[in-house]
């Protein structure tokens, strides 16, 4: 299925076809080293480098994993520029600590470490590994514990790459908001990685979501609609915020740029103001912790941080809506491995559609 093809439901392969996945990989040759996106200090997409690095090994609970196809995603773009400040107390001051960049891949598995028994070498995989990136690189070790999961039967390993990273962040959203059948959603900068996830989950569970985004490429004016939004509302051209309305229960910053003071009018009482983001000088967790409690009990309207987990139930649960049509990353444009420092300068606009896949091919 084509990698830009959003909203549609997968076809399962037959079981012949799906068995032979296991002989079909070709393994790499083991020299020691591998290919890898580097960066040394924190700055723009001309700080990162290929080099060789250290083939790294399964340790205990782990499998090592052969990428086929990576992204360049915000939380690439936050590791590899240091911004957020806040992001180098985790990463390292005054220079990184780790220095392999990428955060999100699919690709075989083709070392499994002790005490693994859920995965097989031969097996197609996707996951995400925030906190310790190194999934720019030929070979990647990941927790067989941790958001990962099997790529779903009849899916490219390149469709399934940006299955994870925006989806775990989105379903966040979901877990402290409680939103179900019958709520009304408000998804502000609807069209990134997290916001195209987030109409899709949202949607799932039967919540009417109102999209608002920039203006749509003439090529996709129709995205949004596709994915479940009952309302789309493009904020160039003339239309503000304004033209929106009120009364939802929840409303959803995917961006970054909506603070809670714009976005309280369109909440009804007791409703829930949830960002991504920390919102300037952390705003939105000192009013997630020091305000939320009181106005919950005051019914009034309340800050939620999404803090996102990233275990094996979940990236079985989002595989599972894959698998039955329910959610499928959006996918923007697609880059060779040689290409990531054009990746991450385009993602770096800030005019994404969905997701930006690298491919190993230019290795």
């Amino acid at each position: 299925m084509s990698a830009c093809t959003a909203g549609v439901s997968t076809t399962a392969v037959d079981t012949a076809q799906s068995q032979t996945w296991a002989v079909q990989w070709t393994p790499r040759s083991h020299t020691g080293v591998v290919r890898a996106a580097v960066r040394k200090r924190y700055g723009g997409p001309g700080e990162v480098r290929f080099e060789d690095v250290p083939e790294p090994v399964a340790g205990r609970g782990e499998i090592l994993v052969q990428v086929h196809a990576t992204t360049v995603n915000r939380t690439d773009c936050a590791y590899r520029s240091g911004r957020p400040w806040i992001n180098r107390v985790f990463c390292g001051w005054p220079r990184p600590r780790v220095n392999v960049l990428g955060s999100e891949y699919a690709g075989v598995v083709v070392g499994v470490g002790e005490n693994v028994t859920s995965y097989a070498v031969g097996d197609r995989v996707f996951g995400f590994v925030d906190g310790r990136p190194a999934a720019h690189a030929e070979l990647v070790a990941v927790s067989a514990a941790g958001l990962v999961a099997t790529v779903p039967e009849g899916w490219e390993l390149a469709d399934a790459a940006p299955g994870m990273e925006g989806a775990h962040y989105a379903h966040a959203v979901l877990r402290v908001t409680g939103l179900g059948r019958g709520h009304r959603a408000l998804v502000h900068g609807a069209t990134g990685a997290i916001g195209t996830a987030l109409v899709q989950l949202l949607h799932a569970e039967g919540v009417e979501v109102t999209a608002v985004c920039d203006l749509l490429p003439a090529s996709r004016v129709g995205l949004l609609t596709e994915l479940g939004a009952a309302q789309v509302v493009e904020l160039e051209g003339g239309r503000g915020l304004a033209s929106v309305g009120s009364g939802f229960d929840a409303v959803i910053d995917a961006t970054g740029h909506l603070s809670f003071g714009a976005a309280r009018p369109m909440l009804r009482r007791g409703g829930s103001y949830v960002s991504s983001d920390l919102g300037p000088r952390g705003q939105n967790i000192l009013l997630a912790v020091a305000v939320t409690p009181l106005a919950r009990v005051l019914g009034l309207r309340r800050v939620r941080f999404p803090l996102p987990k990233a275990d094996t139930a979940l990236a079985t649960h989002l595989r599972e809506l894959m698998l039955r049509g329910a959610y499928r990353p959006v996918v923007d444009r697609t880059y060779r491995f040689d290409q990531l420092r054009d990746a991450y300068a385009y993602v770096d606009t800030g005019r994404k559609v969905g997701n930006v896949v690298i491919t190993m091919s230019g290795t």
